[in-house]
């Protein structure tokens, strides 16, 4: 297996180290902030144990954990990595200062991927000497339970690049997303927009509490959602297929739309209402227990979907 270097090691960072290790890959974990690394490996010694439990661990804990190391500089990190994986904080400048160092530092047929989740490439990547082989590589958080991940290319992005890219992904059990070019906020935060402004919508309109449009997407659309996507269910639910409910429900769709050409204003009087029923539900104090909670409920789901794949196939 291959030396993957990461660099930058907030909640991002660190559960990359998890996926990649797991995976077999030497983990090289550099972050100018000494405690992150620290905070990093005590993550990753509290959640192996867990995953490992859920059958989600190929090996012993212990033997993925060795495999993540602390190396003493940057330079140190990059040294032989054949991929670099950078999750600094989402700001556009940061992003330019930290790529033009890597740049200078790794090897020049490393790739140089970015966890952003909404700066496009072409942003922070322009400059460089070797920008063919930048790109962004942007994770579902946490990436070791929650297998998508964008691939995302800068218009210079060689092609090479973003199939090695989605070979290192597939390898280590992720399930590329792979973009044919880069558009604001790529994939997945588009389709998650279209959903919260909907959700915003309703909410600020008084047609729905925040627990109702929770309970639809959770007992409802998520039940299919978490095995197949949207295409797929519309295919599976007309006799006919895709075109014919397109035939079947366009009309539906097309007087929706009308309705929903504005945004509720996400700081404004809604949000009032929507902090104060969340709080009620799960008052302020009890955010981190629900935050582990909700992991291991994808510990569980990723198990099962393991499972369901082996018994009753893709």
């Amino acid at each position: 297996m291959s030396k993957i270097a990461l660099v930058g090691l907030g909640l991002v960072g660190r559960a990359w180290a998890i996926s990649f290790a797991r995976a077999g890959h030497e983990v090289a974990l550099w972050d100018e902030k000494p405690d992150a690394v620290d905070g990093a490996l005590r993550y990753a010694e509290e959640v192996l144990p867990d995953l490992a439990s859920n059958g989600l661990l190929e090996e012993l804990a212990p033997t993925v954990r060795a495999r993540m190391r602390r190396p003493a500089t940057l330079e140190d990190a990059l040294d032989g990595a054949s991929h670099v994986q950078e999750s600094t904080p989402e700001d556009v400048e940061v992003k330019r200062r930290v790529f033009a160092r890597l740049d200078a530092i790794a090897a020049d047929d490393a790739v140089l991927a970015s966890s952003t989740s909404a700066i496009l490439p072409s942003r922070f990547t322009e400059a460089l000497r070797g920008r063919s082989r930048a790109l962004v590589a942007h994770p579902i958080n946490p990436p070791y339970l929650i297998p998508a991940v964008e691939i995302v290319p800068a218009p210079w992005t060689d092609a090479a690049v973003i199939d090695r890219t989605t070979a290192l992904m597939c390898s280590a059990g992720h399930a590329p997303i792979v973009m044919k070019r880069e558009i604001d906020g790529f994939l997945m935060n588009r389709l998650q927009g279209a959903l919260l402004e909907e959700a915003f919508r309703l909410v600020a309109e008084g047609y729905a509490s925040v627990e109702d449009v929770d309970v639809g997407v959770r007992e409802g659309l998520a039940m299919r959602w978490s095995f197949i996507g949207p295409f797929e269910t519309i295919d599976l639910n007309a006799p006919g297929g895709v075109r014919d409910y397109a035939l079947r429900y366009q009309g539906i769709y097309e007087r929706i739309f009308a309705s929903s050409q504005w945004r509720a204003d996400w700081s404004g009087p809604v949000m009032d209402a929507i902090e104060a029923e969340r709080r009620k539900l799960l008052p302020a104090d009890q955010l981190a227990e629900r935050q582990a909670w909700r992991d291991r409920r994808l510990m569980a789901l990723a198990a099962h979907k393991r499972r369901a794949a082996k018994d009753l196939g893709d």
